[in-house]
């Protein structure tokens, strides 16, 4: 027996449709959710308004989707930890567990990844955005007393959990955050959370920097409006000790090395395309630079770390549609002066 339900799926830069799908039964080891929410991504923007980025195209149409919660609808067998009508926080990466990075405890770098809604692969790695869909039980993390809104931000609170890792100990520390989409906003709150006493942000748009605000940032600061509003931040060598590089653009990138201290730590979450980077000031001021790419473990930790209250992520939930309304959806998730996190209701 299948399940018939809708799902969001693209067919090229402007093609975003709703079609029915089946979804099959549950087999072993295996759950049926019945999705309750999903979060619009930066990289489910770049599918839709330009039919992928960089060198990864649609050539095929793909579902979209990969911050989603729901309710357990259905068990298969062997499934013990998890219950019927539970609510869960669903995690989109599904690693194979058995090449070297996996057993290297590096799942987030394997070599036969399927992570939702991706166009990397050919096949398509279709995605989430469905009302029902099958996905394996270590995937299910209970999110018991969360929202489904909140439960859908695990995804993206724990790409900042994983930068967070890489930048190591931030107590006490002064934290550079450029760029104020979702990942700069939750980078300000995972910060604070691991330490940072300090935290100045910089974007374009006056409407995300007030948002950073609001999620505890000290100094935040409209790059657009004063181009050298970060020439404080420069002098004696640098005054930043990590600089959480969140935007993408070669200009953040190249600021925030002309801030950070001698010693000082970059850290590139933006996925922008490739961009020169300052190699000489990188090697005089003996800065290291680490790059950060999504997260295995840290999903759960963004569960725990919701569920117990030390990170609120509500006020980033700025608009929710009901998947009937997906074109109005994505055309708000892109308009940066209104919007921060659009979420989709299933």
């Amino acid at each position: 027996m299948s399940h018939s339900n809708q799902s969001i799926v693209i067919h090229a830069a402007g093609d975003l449709r709703v079609e029915a799908r089946d979804v099959a039964e549950p087999g072993r080891g295996e759950i049926l959710v019945k999705m309750q929410a999903g979060g619009i991504c930066g990289s489910d923007l770049h599918y839709y308004q330009n039919g992928g980025f960089g060198p990864i195209k649609l050539r095929e149409p793909m579902v979209l989707g990969h911050e989603v919660s729901g309710k357990v609808a259905a068990l298969g067998a062997g499934v013990e930890k998890i219950k019927i009508g539970q609510s869960i926080a669903v995690s989109p990466s599904r690693p194979c567990q058995s090449c070297a990075y996996c057993l290297n405890g590096q799942q987030n770098h394997c070599l036969h990844m399927r992570f939702y809604g991706s166009a990397m692969p050919f096949p398509h790695i279709q995605g989430a955005f469905q009302q029902q869909l099958v996905v394996k039980e270590d995937q299910c993390i209970p999110a018991d007393g969360l929202s489904a809104g909140q439960a859908a931000m695990a995804e993206p609170l724990a790409v900042c959990l994983h930068a967070i890792q890489q930048a190591g100990n931030l107590v006490g520390k002064t934290v550079l955050i450029t760029g104020c989409g979702p990942i700069g906003c939750l980078s300000v709150l995972a910060a604070r959370c691991a330490g940072a006493a300090r935290i100045i942000v910089t974007d374009l748009s006056n409407y995300t920097l007030d948002m950073a605000r609001n999620c505890g940032a000290d100094n935040a600061l409209n790059i657009k409006l004063d181009p050298n509003a970060l020439d404080q931040y420069q002098k004696e060598k640098g005054q930043i000790d990590v600089h959480l590089e969140c935007s993408g653009a070669a200009a953040a990138l190249a600021e925030g090395v002309a801030c950070l201290r001698p010693g000082g730590t970059l850290i590139q979450l933006g996925l922008g395309g490739d961009m020169t980077i300052p190699m000489q000031a990188l090697t005089a001021k003996e800065i290291k630079l680490r790059g950060s790419f999504r997260f295995h473990s840290e999903f759960a930790t963004a569960v725990q770390i919701m569920q117990s209250g030390l990170i609120k992520v509500d006020q980033l939930i700025t608009h929710s549609f009901d998947i009937s309304e997906v074109q109005s959806a994505f055309d708000t998730a892109a308009d940066r002066s209104r919007a921060m996190k659009v979420q989709i209701t299933f």
